[in-house]
């Protein structure tokens, strides 16, 4: 997409904001203040993108420049963290928003509240605030997030005759059990499978395993009645594990072997009828859209409903701007600039994923029904903060406590019960050493 140009009186506004915001030497050189954008961006339709937008803020802004530096996801937290420490971070940059829990409890990001515009506040719900606030200070805007979806064979779902979900309509979380017993098949009568209902992709097994609790009422994190972070597993916590747990070791509508997989391992399988849905997240369509064999129809559906509706949690990518830059409204007033409405649309159809702001989402390549954005942008109003963010020493909990143990859970090692007493029990006195 083109970069939408700003309009005169939009770029005279931001201008006289700036000057108003940079006060001191620093950075500035003859009057002209340059600050550091570091941004993750990895795909080619958002690099451009993002490079395309700073291009033209620099052609349209004379005392304020922005310089360009890629980052990669792969190791934002460590080069962060050693830039901060080092007084040398960058005066913006591209994170997610469960990373921000421990800078900000480090004194390293500055709080935003004061110096965002009101219409940026007001075109962002509430609930995608909620992801970067911690103790009424706003340490970042977030502005790219992705539910989590199935993503199935039409042509396996019309054979068997089941009744195609809405984001209005979805199917309860007891209807697509039912259903992923009908779409596994053994048409040869080995006793082997030749298409399984469901491929549950669970190498990284936390983070969905977490979200996913909310559309079954549950949370496992919560908070107890002197406000400290505590972890539960009980029965609304613990109801989609349960039902993973049943798919794979029970019912074999879902494949053992999946368990080991990334997302991108289940998709050659995918392509030759061997699994009929795969619960990914949103970005995955792109790979499903490029890797596609010809002729192969795909469509994209919701996460079933439970008690808790269609809610599920998730953990926006944000803009930041780091405590030790001297330009702290600039820096504020690029990223207001970065997540106008246009220019969100530009930067969620580059990543294929969605833009947290509310005008941006009823833009017509975004509501198309062509790849699913239609059913993206239907569950986005769904969308809830990850029961994660703002627990301090939920990193240590997930790699020690969680990944394991759900692992093994999954794989049939030991029941629920088990389960429980690790991630509650194990999982209560990791937090408590951070709340001390």
């Amino acid at each position: 997409m083109r970069t939408r140009r700003l309009t005169a009186a939009a770029a005279a506004t931001l201008g006289l904001s700036l000057l108003s915001g940079c006060g001191g030497n620093g950075d500035t050189k003859n009057g002209e203040v340059t600050l550091e954008f570091l941004s993750l961006a990895w795909q080619k339709e958002s690099v451009d993108a993002n490079k395309a937008l700073v291009q033209h803020w620099n052609d349209t802004h004379t005392h304020v420049k922005i310089k360009y530096v890629q980052g990669s996801w792969d190791n934002i937290h460590d080069q962060l963290l050693t830039s901060f420490e080092g007084g040398e971070a960058p005066d913006i940059f591209h994170d997610d928003a469960s990373d921000l829990t421990d800078f900000a409890n480090g004194g390293y990001l500055a709080d935003l509240t004061k110096y965002l515009p009101a219409s940026l506040r007001k075109d962002i719900p509430r609930a995608s605030w909620d992801t970067t606030t911690y103790e009424h200070k706003t340490y970042g805007v977030p502005f790219l997030q992705e539910p989590r979806v199935l993503i199935a064979n039409t042509k396996l779902l019309k054979r068997s005759g089941v009744r195609i979900p809405t984001a209005q309509h979805p199917w309860t979380w007891a209807e697509f059990e039912s259903i992923s017993k009908k779409l596994t098949r053994d048409t040869n009568k080995d006793g082997k499978q030749d298409t399984y209902g469901v491929a549950w992709s669970m190498k990284e097994p936390v983070s969905q395993s977490v979200n996913l609790s909310l559309s079954t009422d549950g949370k496992i994190f919560y908070k107890d009645k002197d406000g400290k972070n505590e972890i539960r597993y009980d029965t609304a916590d613990s109801a989609v594990a349960q039902l993973i747990n049943r798919q794979v070791n029970k019912d074999r509508t879902a494949p053992k072997s999946g368990l080991g997989m990334s997302g991108s391992d289940t998709l050659p399988g995918f392509f030759a009828g061997r699994y009929a849905m795969l619960p990914l997240n949103f970005s995955y369509r792109q790979q499903v859209q490029q890797q596609a064999p010809k002729g192969f129809d795909w469509t994209v559906l919701p996460m079933p409903s439970g008690a808790g509706g269609l809610a599920q949690g998730t953990a926006p990518q944000t803009l930041s701007v780091s405590q030790d830059s001297k330009h702290k409204q600039a820096a504020a007033d690029f990223i207001a600039y970065l997540t106008q409405p246009e220019h969100q649309v530009q930067l969620a159809r580059g990543d294929w994923l969605l833009p947290t702001s509310t005008e941006a989402l009823e833009d017509p390549s975004l509501t198309t029904a062509k790849n699913g954005w239609r059913t993206g942008a239907d569950m986005a109003a769904d969308l809830r903060p990850s029961p994660v963010l703002g627990v301090r020493g939920y990193a240590e909990w997930k790699d020690k406590i969680a990944t394991p143990a759900y692992q093994e859970y999954y794989n049939g090692a030991f029941g629920i019960d088990e389960l429980r007493k690790r991630l509650a029990s194990d999982g209560n006195r990791i937090l408590d050493r951070y709340q001390r």
